[in-house]
């Protein structure tokens, strides 16, 4: 008997979802343990059912596909699906993940479920280190930070950080009145933040420079940014230097 494989259907277009849903049918040794309209839903679901296959829309409001897989922790096949030919295609065809461009067909669709039965049974669980390197070789600029809290997702407005510090393989990421650790790295966040308002000031810290209220002098070589009374961070000779650069002073 051939394994039954679980699978979860993740789109905000009840259309869509019905498609897939009907073009599974023929998979006898699929079965779809659920489907989710956004982001949100989805993480508490992969927890819930460990779904080994998971059709994921890229394009939701609120959290998209990319950012949702950013903090699922539990090993999962993913096939992408999306509307947008434009949306970096090139690098899922490099990094080997499959997608799906809307409208498919059922032919198109039976090729991908072919190719995620096929990596199942000889013990692929998960693409995800193939999707961080999609994360990674993007251009694109990130418009806020979406991590996890416990089983739940927060979106994290640019605005509200104050800086982001390294901790070994993880970073931390501080607003006003919270920190998140997020499983990414300083280089990430320093390539991917806008850098007329980020900058890497030092190794361990990415500040947000409207949330500087003041530079004073450490030592010979270093300054400190004052983000408040409470939090003073070292700033090295060249990221003073990129500080004066994009301040003017």
């Amino acid at each position: 008997m051939s394994n039954i494989y679980r699978a979860l259907i993740v789109d905000d277009e009840p259309l869509a979802r019905n498609i897939i849903k009907s073009y599974l049918k023929r998979w006898e040794n699929i079965e779809v343990v659920d489907e989710c309209s956004n982001g949100f839903e989805a993480l508490k679901s992969v927890k819930e059912y460990k779904p080994h296959l998971m059709f994921l829309d890229i394009q939701m409001p609120k959290v998209t596909g990319l950012e949702l897989m950013e903090v699922i922790d539990d090993p999962v096949l993913v096939v992408f699906s999306t509307a947008y030919d434009q949306y970096a295609l090139k690098a899922f065809e490099l990094n080997a993940v499959d997608y799906l461009l809307k409208p498919f067909n059922e032919k198109r669709f039976g090729d991908a479920v072919k190719k995620l039965i096929q990596k199942l049974e000889t013990g692929e669980k998960s693409n995800q280190q193939q999707i961080n390197s999609i994360q990674e070789q993007s251009e694109e600029k990130l418009e806020r930070i979406v991590v996890k809290k416990g089983n739940k997702l927060e979106v994290i407005p640019l605005e509200d950080i104050l800086y982001i510090e390294a901790q070994d393989d993880y970073v931390m990421i501080y607003t006003s009145d919270a920190h998140f650790l997020k499983a990414k790295t300083m280089k990430y966040f320093e390539d991917h933040l806008p850098p007329e308002n980020f900058i890497r000031i030092h190794r361990s810290y990415v500040v947000n420079v409207e949330k500087i209220k003041q530079l004073e002098p450490y030592n010979k070589d270093t300054q400190l940014a004052v983000i408040s009374k409470d939090c003073k961070l070292k700033v090295s000779r060249t990221g003073y230097k990129k500080l004066k650069e994009l301040l003017d002073f």
